[in-house]
């Protein structure tokens, strides 16, 4: 079930969706949400609510929607109550999907999902589940990263370091190093203070091991 890691990873959706700003609306509600404030996620939660009850075909209301009922799962499943669970974590896949299903090509869309995936699969290698929540995730990021290629280089170096990171973490706990050290190549060559991996990718691209956090490096609740 999603780990409480997940944070991490949606606080560097945030700075990735530096375009996009309809996160601005619920990402602070989610953020707290996700760091145990219940008031805050039901209160994200029914923002998203509101928006789909008028336009169920808001895919970016969805996408974060079901990021939180995707979380809610591994609240549950903590709690020992694992048909809740199990039903929650349908209910969130389901929505997540059904919004990526709407927007394919939404960078606003892609990240949220990408990042939910990519930090719940964090515990979960050792399943096959797990493994396929991670390459979905870093699919998703893949498509954002093609999506901004034409402007990327004009992203904040945090923004370009969370993505490129995210990918080249997850190639490497996938196992496929050639496609982890791709990534890693890139990511060094981001020589941005904003950059909180580079230290971490030239380690890699020499070692190829990766130390250090695996999260997000920074804070961004307040872009």
């Amino acid at each position: 079930m999603l780990p409480r890691t997940t944070i991490t990873l949606l606080l560097a959706a945030g700075a990735m969706l530096a375009q996009q700003r309809f996160d601005m609306v619920v990402r602070n509600d989610f953020f707290a949400g996700f760091t145990g404030n219940k008031e805050a996620l039901e209160r994200g939660l029914k923002k998203c609510e509101t928006i789909l009850a008028t336009d169920p075909k808001n895919a970016e209301a969805r996408v974060w929607h079901g990021s939180g009922i995707f979380f809610k799962s591994g609240e549950a499943a903590r709690a020992k109550d694992y048909p809740k669970a199990m039903e929650l974590y349908k209910r969130g896949m389901d929505e997540m999907s059904a919004a990526v299903a709407l927007a394919p090509e939404e960078v606003a869309v892609l990240i949220p999902r990408g990042a939910t995936l990519i930090a719940a699969s964090q515990g979960m290698m050792d399943s096959p589940n797990g493994k396929e929540l991670l390459q979905t995730g870093l699919a998703d990021y893949e498509k954002v990263y093609t999506l901004q290629k034409g402007y990327f280089d004009n992203l904040n170096g945090h923004a370009r370091g969370e993505l490129l990171f995210g990918l080249a973490e997850g190639y490497e706990r996938l196992g496929d190093h050639a496609r982890a050290r791709e990534w890693f190549e890139k990511l060094a060559v981001v020589n941005d203070a904003e950059n909180g991996h580079l230290r971490q990718a030239k380690a890699f691209l020499e070692s190829n091991k990766l130390e250090g956090p695996r999260t997000c490096v920074g804070c961004h609740v307040g872009n």
